[in-house]
């Protein structure tokens, strides 16, 4: 799919505006990880054959204000993208379907059933659950644990792998402990045939990593 002048200038745009947005942002949600979502979108959907206008969009402004940042507030983000997208020019079909692909990409919307489904959906959940496994996604987890100065790993702290959406977003738990509440999850909940590939290897590596971690923790290295 080749995108026309107009929505390459809307994602040039686009991509400006949550730059800027998200200048300063937390290391693990920052621009740099929507730049991530965004390519790893664009590869997926390219080899998926979905809409790529739709993706992109999506990709770019699905953390636009995440809610673990604005005391849990869900409808922030849908509101800032929409109102954004809405000054330039966007069809109204388009809008709608980014804004309910914004607000059903959370891992934490796995807790129940699903309210909306796309093949466009799928592409960008499968991007963003990639950039939360392998090396990127152990490097965003310390990150944002350390942001929110939670131990690295309690051995008297056992995981909680019986979650609800709310017991997931108010979580506290040691940061080895969202290994096994969400990261080696996301393998298995892929979307695509492109990102089910795409996610064996690094969920292998996460596995290497922790085997590693606690060998280290008890001196047995």
């Amino acid at each position: 799919m080749i995108l026309s002048d107009f929505q390459q200038e809307i994602i040039r745009k686009t991509s400006e505006y949550v730059r800027q947005t998200l200048a300063g942002a937390e290391g693990g949600h920052d621009w740099w990880h929507i730049y991530r979502v965004w390519k790893l979108a664009n590869k997926i959907g390219t080899e998926e054959g979905a809409d790529l206008f739709v993706i992109e969009l999506a990709a770019l402004l699905h953390d636009i204000a995440d809610p673990k940042f604005h005391d849990g507030d869900e409808e922030i983000g849908p509101e800032l993208a929409k109102e954004f997208l809405e000054k330039q020019g966007v069809d109204e079909a388009i809008i709608d379907h980014v804004d309910k692909i914004i607000r059903n990409i959370s891992f934490k919307n796995s807790f129940q059933n699903a309210g909306f489904q796309s093949e466009e959906l799928d592409v960008v959940q499968d991007a963003d659950r990639l950039d939360a496994i392998g090396a990127i996604g152990i490097a965003r987890a310390f990150n944002y644990g350390g942001f929110k100065n939670r131990p690295l790993y309690d051995p008297g702290i056992p995981p909680n792998q019986v979650l609800t959406k709310e017991a997931y977003k108010n979580s506290v738990s040691p940061t080895i402990n969202h290994f096994y509440e969400k990261l080696l999850l996301l393998k298995d909940l892929m979307n695509t045939p492109t990102g089910k590939r795409m996610a064996e290897e690094r969920h292998h590596f996460m596995e290497i990593y922790l085997e590693r971690f606690y060998n280290e923790w008890e001196g047995r290295d």
